[in-house]
């Protein structure tokens, strides 16, 4: 077991250093990513986007272990409600992930269901609403990647609500938990995009201990946010915007998530997610820094180890 007795377990991931995409010049390197973090104080990563980091197992190790880092989970994208034929186009990346995340002693996938509109245009590719059969394709999709990730792999399926997507709001959010097998679905509560799409961190967390898996600890500008839903910007108009704020100057208030996860009374890992690209490449680690001491201050069972 990765996680170690009843802790919420700081660590972070390339989004926090801009990268978005397996390669783009705008990206910090990724041997400066992993040496930046180690620097940070930080012991746990996640893989980012596949192709980012090397794919090669042994080659992976190696660098992580020059660096005394560990990896919590890789990232697969979803888009079952389109249909139950998405499986094939899902699967195989995902495949892909699960081997390297597994390999590297990982127990999380975080899935991140697709945006329903264009996230540069902002122009729709699809209706915003799900129809009752796009929402019985979700669950479908969803209970079935989970129950081949643990079966095949040993992970674990941590689901993502994202802003642009179906499942953003509190009452989506809800609906899923309530279709879904716990067994092979949980969430990746994210506390920038629960702002971000108005639901709320603590309540879910108060709702559905138990479907709390796993978590990225964000902030939300609300003075942003209030121009972001004013202009329907799209998502990364909004981070271009500035809608991401470095903890704590914004909400929701992570102190008192953490508390609350901390009362969970179980392991759990806490992911710092601070989307930045494009950013500069000396911004991102002295805010890693401040966030990572912020976030260990939160709390009496809050660590990096």
């Amino acid at each position: 077991m990765t996680e170690v007795e009843n802790k919420l377990i700081i660590g972070t991931a390339p989004d926090s250093w801009g990268v978005w995409f397996a390669d783009d010049p705008k990206q910090t390197p990724w041997e400066r990513f992993l040496d930046e973090v180690a620097e940070s104080g930080y012991k746990w990563i996640e893989l980012g986007p596949y192709g980012y980091l090397p794919n090669d197992p042994t080659r992976l190790a190696e660098e992580l272990k020059q660096r005394d880092l560990k990896v919590t989970a890789g990232t697969v994208f979803t888009a079952f409600h389109r249909g139950l034929d998405q499986w094939e186009t899902a699967w195989e990346p995902a495949r892909k992930v699960a081997e390297l995340t597994a390999a590297m002693g990982g127990e999380h996938i975080v899935v991140i269901p697709a945006m329903w509109r264009d996230d540069v245009t902002g122009e729709a590719v699809e209706s915003g609403q799900l129809t009752e059969k796009a929402w019985s394709d979700l669950f479908t999709g969803h209970n079935r990647l989970g129950k081949t990730l643990l079966e095949d792999f040993g992970l674990k399926q941590q689901f993502h609500s994202h802003a642009d997507s179906h499942v953003g709001a509190q009452e989506d959010i809800e609906t899923l938990l309530a279709a879904t097998d716990s067994k092979y679905l949980n969430l990746c509560l994210d506390t920038g995009h629960a702002e971000y799409c108005g639901a709320s961190s603590l309540e879910l967390i108060k709702n559905y201990p138990d479907r709390i898996g796993y978590l990225h600890l964000k902030q939300i500008n609300p003075d942003i946010l209030k121009k972001v839903n004013e202009e329907n910007m799209t998502w990364a108009a909004a981070n271009l915007a500035g809608v991401m704020t470095e903890p704590p100057n914004g909400l929701p208030d992570l102190r008192a998530v953490i508390e609350a996860v901390e009362a969970l009374n179980r392991p759990i890992f806490g992911i710092v997610e601070q989307d930045m690209y494009p950013v500069a490449f000396d911004v991102p680690m002295p805010i890693a820094k401040r966030t990572r001491n912020y976030l260990l201050s939160c709390g009496s069972r809050t660590a990096v180890n």
